[in-house]
């Protein structure tokens, strides 16, 4: 990654878990979620760097999306307290994260299938008069701002090349195709932190560099980005920052070719894999090999248990 934020210019502290940032986006303390006789979060201290790309890394049932889904407001934690932008969110619904300028996509795309792709990205619009009982019975109270909103909607489309989609249902997008849509519908909000859970899953390779290219735009226009992600070769890439988690802590960050060769890190995150080099592009892709085949295996057990 050529425009990689230097390290000097995220830290104030020697590298270690914890370690306090320079100008911090987020800050968590003490967040612990337990379910039945499971730790699946005990995270001591945490801040995530603003205007950096920051990598949430681990195996899985390390904690990852559980802890995306406290931050975020999907899910209540037993313990802890954590800001964004200095707010303080614990407690608050997922909502009004979202419109304080904190929003999320999904390991499993939320595209609305039965609406259009251009109905899924008006979704996502902040200040719409129409949505009230009483305004959306006056056209010219809402319409300037309707027009407004659906021209940024279709110039988010072509930068993401669904303009030629915009009528189309969003059920008949393939994989990669949603996971684009459901990044171009969380800029619609124009966050001032977006955080992506595990964006690569399942998508085309041939979209995978459109991906790329669109995470290091959100930086470059100014936006934060934490992501979950299994690919090390796509964290090597793209991350400024890596957080690793296992079994719920945090257990190191820092610059990813320094935590690509944290023993702590090949211990607890690759177990088996401890001869494996990650400082090579080889070892990296069998390590990301083999976690993508655990991906898929859990999705299909998902769908199952949906069908059922």
């Amino acid at each position: 990654m050529s425009n990689r934020t230097p390290v000097s210019e995220l830290v104030s502290g020697p590298i270690a878990p914890g370690v306090a940032k320079r100008d911090p986006i987020i800050v968590a303390d003490n967040v612990t979620r337990t379910f039945g006789g499971l730790q699946a979060v005990n995270v001591e201290h945490l801040e995530i760097p603003r205007g950096a790309i920051t990598a949430l890394i681990g195996p899985n049932g390390a904690g990852k999306t559980t802890f995306f889904n406290l931050l975020t407001g999907f899910d209540k934690p037993n313990t802890g307290t954590w800001t964004f932008a200095d707010k303080n969110l614990a407690g608050v619904p997922a909502f009004k994260v979202a419109r304080l300028g904190m929003v999320r996509t999904f390991q499993l795309t939320k595209a609305l299938g039965l609406l259009t792709v251009l109905e899924n990205m008006l979704l996502g619009a902040k200040k719409q008069g129409g949505e009230n009982m009483f305004t959306a019975l006056i056209r010219p109270l809402w319409k300037p701002r309707e027009d407004e909103i659906t021209d940024r909607a279709m110039k988010l489309l072509a930068k993401f090349k669904l303009d030629v989609k915009s009528e189309d249902y969003a059920a008949s997008l393939s994989g990669g195709q949603r996971k684009l849509l459901e990044m171009a519908r969380a800029l619609m909000s124009e966050p001032e932190l977006v955080m992506l859970d595990e964006p690569m899953a399942g998508v085309n390779p041939a979209l995978t560099q459109s991906l790329l290219h669109h995470i290091k735009d959100l930086k470059s226009e100014g936006m934060t980005v934490l992501f979950v992600e299994h690919d090390m070769h796509m964290v090597n890439e793209i991350a400024d920052w890596v957080v690793v988690m296992a079994e719920g802590r945090i257990v190191a960050e820092g610059p990813p070719g320094e935590v690509m060769n944290d023993p702590a890190v090949i211990d607890a995150y690759l177990g088996a894999h401890h001869d494996t080099d990650l400082g090579t592009l080889t070892g990296q892709r069998e390590i990301a090999s083999e976690m993508e085949s655990d991906l898929v295996k859990e999705e299909i057990e998902i769908k199952k248990e949906a069908i059922q």
